[in-house]
């Protein structure tokens, strides 16, 4: 079952929350930042135990990583890195679909049959936010019968309302 919600990701208890992180895995401002500070000093010396795939980068754009949750409500953080907007004629779409299907993938992996998402790439990275909604809910719908709960998280109203339109 899809569920679009406006909720902090950060108090869900699901199987896993994905985090809009960076290459780096390190932390950073909007989700990522949150997900960090709330999971506390372990998440950080988890991600800086992954191991790098090239000077700095633990996580590929449209890649995805598991680490525990260990302080969150979520057993586990599955980290994807969305694209930056540079005006559609990039590969973001593609790049963005592949943070969904990464972030599905390894969750079917360990087993886990909850997930919450965020709006990956609609914060400081740029994606306009209807574009980004449509390819979360297509996603979604592509992997709806492998999970008994995946959850579209809105950090506002506007977020909120554009997930809305497509998952009807």
């Amino acid at each position: 079952m899809i569920e679009v919600i406006r909720s902090d990701i950060t108090t869900l208890a699901v199987d896993a929350i994905v985090n809009a992180a960076n290459e780096r895995m390190l932390g950073g401002g909007g989700v990522d930042g949150a997900i960090h500070r709330a999971a506390g000093r372990q998440l950080y010396e988890a991600c800086l135990a992954t191991p790098e795939v090239r000077p700095g980068v633990r996580c590929p754009t449209g890649h995805s990583r598991i680490t525990p949750g260990f302080k969150l409500p979520a057993r586990h953080v599955i980290h994807t890195v969305g694209p930056v907007w540079r005006g559609g004629g990039h590969g973001e779409a593609e790049l963005l679909a592949s943070c969904y299907r990464s972030a599905f993938a390894l969750a079917r992996e360990h087993a886990l049959r909850s997930i919450a998402f965020p709006a990956i790439s609609c914060g400081v990275y740029g994606y306009p936010l209807d574009e980004a909604a449509a390819i979360a809910v297509r996603e979604a719908k592509a992997q709806e019968a492998d999970f008994d709960r995946i959850l579209l998280v809105a950090f506002d109203d506007a977020a909120c309302d554009a997930l809305g339109r497509y998952a009807r």
